[in-house]
């Protein structure tokens, strides 16, 4: 297959090809590069500034980083490009695309979160099981660009659409060329849509994405962050993923949603003699999920504004627990469809690292199999914001931080080396926010106090 694809780039008469990395917050950095460039990179890697580990999105460079600062003198790390994410871009002029990771640089490759999840799927498949993922994704759409909002000091965005309008074929029909654009192109793009529709929230859409392999998917799900933003540019609009932009409006979320499969392909969360029609396996895979979140939680909810979409009758999770077809709950069972019988994980915000947070989910899910976890959490009948006396998630990223550090869970999960790094880059984060005067602060106490 990499022989073709090089013969295909060869063939095109191509000059040019754009490639990218993952940072830490699932940020994609990359670069356009020669041919020539490209076919030396296929061989040997390509140098690319350590310091893309190094920093925070805002470009930032941390203090308290190991793997990448100032004491290392930021030189070059080397990626690796993978033939395998070969696509071209629909909307410039088909330049041929590339994802990379530094799954062969040593040196950095604990901080890659696609590195990491490749490891999470070797042991899936070390256990001889197959894990098939895919995310869903609610986010804001705005009538503004990164100028005007710059311009405006990012307050009162302008939204796509007014009003409460879940589902609506009219407030689509307002704006049909960008809608069907999103749909097509990125469908051109090897980023298939199940579904996209409106969601509850000014100008909010949503879109489930395709299943595939759990690496695949990933590899969807940011590309598709990314997409969704520069098709709305190409409109005149901005798309936002933040978790929660303002408060009198739902979050949003980066649902994910997973199955395991044997050798022959065979959907494994599957049991038609049990009652509500799932397995031993599944039973086992909920049960390692419940266990581990309190210790993980950054992996799902990842920013100070992460915490601010877990809130009571707004559609998100609050609390550790689990139901059959339940949208109150941290995980869902779906199994109306015996062949589709999944779990949701529904924690997860649209602002995560589809890398890290599929990681999480996978890892915690075969550590329950591992262990032979007992699923002795009943299942929640109703609404779970009702029952007072399940386990409340961490109120904060610092508070889910420090939970992080002080269990072993996430090393054992993920590695040490992994999760020192990343628990260095959630407290910058939380350092960042502590020095911070926001709008709050100032319409509270600047005359008043």
């Amino acid at each position: 297959m990499s022989i073709d694809i090089i013969q295909r780039l060869r063939q095109s008469g191509t000059d040019k090809i754009k490639f990218a990395v993952a940072d830490i917050d699932g940020v994609l950095r990359g670069k356009v590069i020669s041919m020539n460039k490209f076919l030396k990179a296929v061989q040997n890697g390509i140098g690319f500034c350590n310091v893309v580990f190094g920093w925070d999105m805002d470009d930032a460079c941390y203090t308290n980083g190991d793997v990448s600062g100032w004491h290392t003198g930021y030189p070059d790390a080397f990626a690796s490009i993978d033939l395998h994410t070969y696509r071209t871009i629909p909307w410039q002029n088909n330049i041929p695309f590339f994802l990379a990771d530094f799954s062969h640089a040593p040196e950095v490759q604990a901080a890659c979160a696609r590195t990491l999840l490749k490891k999470v799927k070797q042991a899936c498949e070390d256990a001889g099981f197959k894990a098939v993922f895919s995310k869903e994704y609610e986010w804001f759409n705005f009538t503004e660009t990164p100028q005007t909002l710059s311009d405006k000091h990012y307050t009162n965005p302008q939204p796509l659409t007014p009003g409460m309008f879940g589902y609506s074929l009219l407030r689509t029909s307002q704006n049909d060329a960008f809608y069907y654009d999103l749909f097509n192109l990125l469908k051109a793009f090897n980023v298939p849509l199940e579904g996209l529709h409106t969601e509850t929230g000014n100008g909010v859409y949503e879109a489930a994405i395709e299943y595939a392999d759990i690496l695949e998917a990933a590899d969807r799900a940011l590309l598709f962050k990314t997409a969704v933003k520069e098709i709305a540019y190409r409109h005149g609009y901005m798309a936002s993923f933040m978790a929660k932009w303002n408060h009198a409006l739902p979050g949003c979320s980066g649902h994910i949603h997973q199955h395991l499969e044997d050798a022959s392909g065979h959907n494994i969360f599957r049991e038609e003699s049990d009652v509500d029609g799932i397995s031993e396996t599944m039973r086992h895979y909920i049960a390692g999920q419940l266990y581990c979140l309190p210790f993980i939680m950054p992996m799902y909810a990842p920013t100070v504004n992460s915490y601010k979409r877990f809130v009571e009758g707004a559609w998100a999770a609050t609390t550790v627990s689990w139901g059959i077809e339940n949208r109150t709950t941290a995980l869902r069972v779906i199994n109306q469809v015996p062949a589709a019988t999944r779990l949701e994980t529904r924690v997860p915000g649209a602002d995560t690292n589809a890398y890290l947070s599929m990681a999480a989910s996978l890892a915690s899910g075969l550590y329950g199999i591992k262990h032979k976890l007992a699923l002795e959490l009943a299942p929640v009948k109703g609404s779970a914001y009702d029952i007072k006396a399940l386990q409340r998630l961490p109120a904060g990223l610092q508070q889910a931080t420090l939970i992080m550090k002080n269990s072993h869970i996430a090393a054992d999960l993920f590695g040490e080396a992994f999760t020192d790094h990343f628990i260095r880059t959630r407290e910058w984060e939380c350092q960042q926010f502590e020095k911070a005067v926001t709008n709050w602060e100032l319409k509270r106490y600047f005359e008043i106090i």
